[in-house]
């Protein structure tokens, strides 16, 4: 990783933003600027000097795997902040706002009444916006740990199998075979369940006849795949192949629409008026997609509301959907990453109709 373009990034916008300093605390900004993949330390960034601090249960490990100038351990962290932000003479800091209301007010109780605190919101998700090469690939090897779980999984969907019991065994695959962890509470919603955008396994059994929607991702090095397949179990009703053919259809017109320059709000709008079209708008309610990095949900959006212009190196999902309340539901996912000529598809898993009990 090229941790020196990075720290440029982030030095240029403490110049932008008239900023003496940043102060990161977030886990994936540690992994992003410093290398740092423990749970608890700050990183603090000026123009010309990096220091990272950290407690006694994280130095060994941050002498190994930091990038910084200087390495520091503390007992009580906004007092170690504190401390080293006074003696470099500086008064105007920049830190992420998604932190801890508490953590804030310890930082700032900790230092001078003269300091200028600066809560940053999108800007240092810009930074971590376009991928380079070896992020990249490490979200593609994620992406083949997901095909490669499906695969193993694909013999126990069968009528009688447990929503939960799937999640189980594609998180098992997954961490045989090379991920760190889950990337969140899996989705497994079968038959009527499918119509819940977000239903997170349950005890329900799967039944004949009916379409489970399956939703999961890991974390490789730090980086995250995000994928989505609706199955169908055994012979399905007329209404439910139909709304899986239009989201097929809408979510295959999107692809077709990435490529650089293009508004991510104009790729949403062209999944979203063709479902409109086929008459089933008001059941395709979320937005069309999120980007994926070292947060699994993280710039860009795609969505009705979004406002950012799609580059090359932008990675993102793909994501429509139909819930039909008491029916069930279709979602079709698949990651995304923005090229000088269009985009590539990032997850492996094919997407056409399958039907688990035909061969």
């Amino acid at each position: 990783m090229n941790f020196d373009v990075r720290r440029q990034k982030a030095q240029k916008l403490l110049s932008n933003l008239g900023l003496d300093a940043l102060i990161l605390c977030q886990g994936e900004n540690l992994r992003y600027f410093c290398n740092f993949t423990g749970t608890d330390g700050v990183f603090i960034l000026t123009a010309d000097q990096t220091v990272f601090l950290t407690d006694s249960r994280y130095t060994t490990q941050a002498g190994q795997q930091v990038i910084a100038d200087d390495i520091q351990e503390y007992k009580v962290k906004a007092d170690a902040v504190a401390k080293y932000l006074g003696g470099q003479s500086l008064s105007k800091f920049g830190f992420e706002a998604s932190i801890a209301f508490a953590m804030f007010e310890d930082l700032r109780n900790s230092g001078q009444p003269s300091w200028h605190w600066h809560a940053l919101r999108d800007e240092l998700e810009k930074i971590r916006l376009i991928k380079d090469d070896q992020e990249t690939d490490l979200i593609r090897r994620a992406a083949r740990l997901n095909k490669k779980a499906l695969e193993d999984v694909l013999p126990i969907i069968q009528p009688g199998a447990i929503e939960r019991d799937i999640a189980l065994a594609l998180e098992f695959s997954l961490k045989k075979n090379g991920a760190e962890e889950k990337a969140f509470d899996f989705i497994v919603a079968s038959g009527p369940r499918g119509a819940l955008p977000h239903g997170i396994a349950s005890n329900r059994a799967l039944l004949h006849s009916e379409l489970v929607t399956i939703d999961f991702g890991c974390c490789f090095h730090g980086y995250h795949s995000d994928e989505t397949v609706t199955l169908a179990v055994g012979l399905i009703e007329d209404e439910l192949r139909k709304i899986f053919d239009i989201v097929l259809e809408a979510h295959d017109r999107a692809i077709q629409t990435v490529s650089p320059g293009i508004p991510l709000i104009d790729i949403d709008r062209v999944a979203r008026d063709y479902i409109e079209s086929a008459g089933y708008g008001v059941y395709f309610g979320h937005g069309l997609g999120h980007g994926v990095g070292l947060d699994v949900h993280e710039a860009p959006t795609v969505s009705p509301r979004s406002k950012t212009v799609a580059e090359p190196g932008m990675v993102f999902t793909i994501e429509p959907g139909i819930y039909l309340p008491n029916i069930g539901g279709v979602r079709i996912e698949d990651m995304v990453i923005v090229t000088e000529e269009g985009c590539q598809v990032l997850t492996l898993i094919p997407k056409t109709f399958r039907n688990i009990l035909v061969n």
